[in-house]
Parts: structure tokens; C-alpha cells; sequence
């Protein structure tokens, strides 16, 4: 509890348990009670359930962590399902709008299928203000929740306990799996994030008291987008730099044959820990993506078709002898 600053008794009593403690959690739990800060008072706030296949909630929460004796920070995605409380969990490095759409994309694939409404508050990646009354939306955004039909909805001002359930899961994700946690890297974090999902997913809830991963066959989800109508969303546009690389999550990769990409945008799809890039439609190299930030990735083709400076310098140029001017 000192130095992790941790009162969630369940991790706490996993945690002992690999170091020897025998007792129950019982007792954990009266030593634990005096400890914990004291929570502010909250408003009565009448449950609302939903239908099968109705709502997924979404929201970011903020992770701070150290390293090498710097803090720095990680973006948690977090997603549940309103009837079964189904819960998916993702880390990033960004929470801008192509970000959120892919994070979106993986939660419904991870969900097998689409609900007929997503509801969130009014982050500027969803909404970018009310007027009159009326929402003007995020254009990336609403054209991605347009094309694979499912509604938007966002809450009201200052009404952060209309999505109560993943208001509560970005806070059970702070106080259990983040607890104590030990990480190399960004894939490492998302490995073991999937990992306490799926037995989040297969405990009895506390308000269902059934596992969400059975009463995820009752959600009768709507069928993903096939082909180009899903994938199309998946891209997102970089701009190859002078000197042969593209930026992507704070690392540079080198990019081949550079002659005719550099300075042009390409199209960028990160997949499953892969990055592929496209060019005019067609595909120019995949490699996999790096976790550590500002790491440099040169490609063995990057400057296979570019002289090198002291090549150039070699080459004999001629001169008009009339003009005293070198010739084309």
C-alpha cells in the first residue's frame, strides 16, 4: 500500500499470495478499510439497463507511469457492452480521432459484431460543439459511425454517470489492473491488459450475476462491415520526409526506394502489431511495429536507388566551353 499506493484488496491478496501469505481475505480486508482515502459524496442516480445489442459505452482514461526516472503516460481505451458487460481494454499512445476509430474497431471485433448505439461524452474526437442545440460532430468520425450504422449519442454536461458503467470500469481498470503493475513496453501492458479482461469477462457480476462472456450470446450483435467498408477506417495518412522516413506513434521508419515517396502522404494501417504502408493504391512494405518511442527503423532498401554524396561528387560534369556554364 505504501509503495504503490494501491487499496484494491483483490490484487493485494493475489499479490501476497506469490509471496507466501497463507491468511484469507477477510482479514485483508478489515486491515485494509481504516486506510483507504475517503471517497466524496456522489448524488443518488437511478440505474439505467439496456437492451440486448443496444449500447456500448467508451471513454479514455489517463495512466501515469515511470521511467528512467521520468513520468510519462499512456492513454487507456475502455469499452463495455450494456447488457452483458462484456469490457474491453486497449493502451495507446495518442487519443485523437483516427486513434479512437481504431480502438473502436478492435472493440467490435473483439465483441464479434456492432451495436445499434455508442454513447460517450463530448470529447473533441466525437463532438466538436453544440449549436442550437444541435450536435455538429467529429467529420471523421461521424463518417465512420454513418458507414457502419451505428447511432452516436453523448451525454449531457456535467453528467458523467449517464455512461456510469464505464465511468466504473475505467475506475476498476485504475484500481485493479493498473495497481502494482509491471510492464517492458506498450505490447507487453496490452498483452497482460487482455489477459485480466478475459477473466474479468468470465467472473459472475455483481449486478447480473451472470458472466458477461455468457451473456454475450444474448447481445445478438449486428454483423461487422465486410472488406473495404470496414477497412477503409483503419488508415491513417503520413507524410514521408526528405530523408526517407515516415512518423508513426514516435518512431521513424525508414521507407524503401525514397526516390519517388519522399515528401508525398501515403496511407498507413497498423494491424494486429503490424504496419503497412500504401502508395496509389497499391502496397509498399509492412514491418513490425516498435513499442518504445523515438526509436529510428531504416529500411536495408531505403537508399538502394539514391548516390550517396561523395558519389555525386564524383561524377565528372561537363562544361560548355562558350558560356563557361556546365551543360545539362
Amino acid at each position: 500500500m505504501t509503495e504503490d499506493h494501491c487499496t484494491n484488496c483483490e490484487v493485494i491478496f493475489t499479490r501476497l499470495q506469490k509471496m507466501g501469505y497463507t491468511g484469507g481475505i477477510s482479514i485483508l480486508k478489515e486491515f485494509v478499510h481504516p486506510l483507504r482515502p475517503a471517497v466524496a459524496g456522489h448524488a443518488p442516480v437511478q440505474r439505467y439497463e439496456t437492451k440486448p445489442g443496444d449500447q456500448v459505452q467508451f471513454d479514455w482514461g489517463e495512466f501515469v507511469y515511470e521511467e528512467a526516472g521520468e513520468l510519462r503516460k499512456y492513454y487507456g481505451f475502455v469499452a463495455i457492452l450494456g447488457y452483458s458487460r462484456m469490457r474491453f481494454v486497449t493502451f495507446v499512445k495518442r487519443c485523437d480521432t483516427p486513434t479512437l476509430i481504431r480502438c473502436l474497431m478492435e472493440t467490435f471485433e473483439y465483441f464479434g459484431g456492432l451495436t445499434r448505439v455508442a454513447l460517450t461524452d463530448r470529447m473533441k474526437s466525437v463532438l466538436l460543439e453544440m449549436v442550437e442545440n444541435q450536435p455538429k460532430w467529429n467529420p471523421r468520425f461521424a463518417d465512420f459511425m454513418v458507414s457502419i450504422g451505428v447511432g452516436a449519442r453523448v451525454c449531457k454536461p456535467y453528467t458523467p454517470q449517464t455512461k456510469g458503467k464505464v465511468e466504473r470500469s475505467v475506475s476498476h481498470v485504475k484500481k485493479s489492473l493498473w495497481a502494482g503493475i509491471i510492464f517492458t513496453d506498450l505490447d507487453d501492458l496490452n498483452r497482460q491488459a487482455r489477459a485480466w479482461g478475459e477473466r474479468i469477462n468470465t467472473r459472475v457480476h455483481r449486478t447480473t450475476h451472470v458472466r458477461p462472456v455468457e451473456r454475450l450470446v444474448e447481445e445478438r450483435l449486428l454483423p461487422l462491415p465486410a472488406d473495404f467498408a470496414w477497412e477503409r477506417f483503419a488508415t491513417e495518412e503520413r507524410k514521408v520526409s526528405w530523408d526517407g522516413y515516415l512518423s508513426y506513434d514516435g518512431v521513424l521508419y525508414g521507407v524503401p526506394g525514397p526516390l519517388h515517396l519522399a515528401g508525398r502522404s501515403v496511407l498507413v494501417r497498423e494491424c494486429k502489431g503490424v504496419l503497412t504502408m500504401w502508395s496509389d493504391g497499391k502496397r509498399i512494405f509492412e514491418i513490425e511495429k516498435r513499442p518504445r518511442s523515438q526509436e529510428s527503423v531504416p529500411h536495408p532498401d531505403q537508399w538502394k536507388s539514391v548516390p550517396s554524396v561523395s558519389a555525386q561528387r564524383r561524377t565528372p560534369v561537363l562544361w560548355d566551353i562558350c558560356s563557361r556554364r556546365p551543360m545539362s
